[in-house]
């Protein structure tokens, strides 16, 4: 992939960043409608996040807004036209945040991120928030439904009490509630929590990645089993891992590499 690469007629861009280029860094450009997305940009994210994930060079992505905020949600102005009315962000025609991909992802939340952008953020493993940061289903006030996957994501992330709070109400939650929720797993001071989610994308590209997946999709997937099996899933899962990597790194461990914390 080139060091930068548009979709959508610009308004989704990905720029490659972290070490050797193994972050790459998603932006909505339309920071003049606070990064609402028409049907234009949601399938240009899902083109450019099926690119990433098809890239054996990138490891791990970012997903962020041009400008003061993440995003948010769906074009109003396209809504009011009747255009895209039955677009389902989560849906088969191209819907950003159906799929999960099979390397990590990571918002960096900058100013609003509600309605289906709340969905984005969500779609992601983990979000980095600025002090600037509001999650909230706003759409609940234009009597809008979330068909993007929030409504399964975001009781798995914060519980389902409090995400029926945030779906019924549609109230804004701010940083701080965000990171007591457990929505937000990062806090930054404004305008910091892009160079901060790439920085820890590019950490997680660090770490020998076959028992870092492993887990990841375990713990992603485990909801769809009884108790059980999703243990022995795991089990299976984790072999290749133990077989490939493990006994190396227990190794570089026993000869003094990666002790107190540091990695190898």
């Amino acid at each position: 992939m080139p060091m930068t690469q548009s979709y959508a007629s610009g308004k989704v861009e990905i720029t490659l960043r972290g070490t050797q280029g193994r972050v790459a860094v998603v932006t909505i450009n339309r920071p003049a409608a606070r990064n609402a997305c028409d049907i234009e940009t949601v399938q240009g994210l899902h083109d450019a996040f099926a690119d990433i994930d098809d890239d054996e060079s990138i490891l791990a992505g970012v997903l962020t807004g041009k400008g003061d905020s993440f995003c948010a949600g769906a074009d109003l102005k396209e809504l009011a036209t009747g255009r895209s009315i039955g677009f389902s962000w989560a849906g088969l025609d191209k819907g950003a945040t159906r799929k999960r991909l099979g390397k990590p992802f990571i918002a960096a939340v900058e100013g609003h991120a509600v309605a289906a952008g709340l969905a984005l953020a969500v779609w992601c493993d983990m979000r980095v928030a600025s002090d600037s940061a509001i999650f909230g289903v706003f759409c609940r006030r234009f009597g809008g439904p979330m068909p993007n996957g929030a409504t399964v994501r975001l009781p798995r992330i914060i519980g389902e009490s409090r995400a029926l709070d945030m779906l019924m109400t549609g109230r804004p939650v701010n940083a701080d509630e965000a990171m007591a929720w457990g929505l937000a797993d990062r806090r930054t001071a404004k305008g910091e929590a892009a160079e901060c989610a790439i920085a820890l994308a590019d950490t997680l590209a660090g770490f020998p990645q076959s028992a870092m997946l492993c887990d990841r999709h375990s713990a992603i997937s485990q909801w769809d089993y009884p108790e059980a099996e999703a243990i022995e899933r795991e089990v299976e899962g984790a072999r290749e891992a133990f077989r490939d990597a493990f006994q190396s790194g227990a190794t570089s461990f026993v000869s003094g590499a990666g002790r107190h914390g540091e990695n190898l």
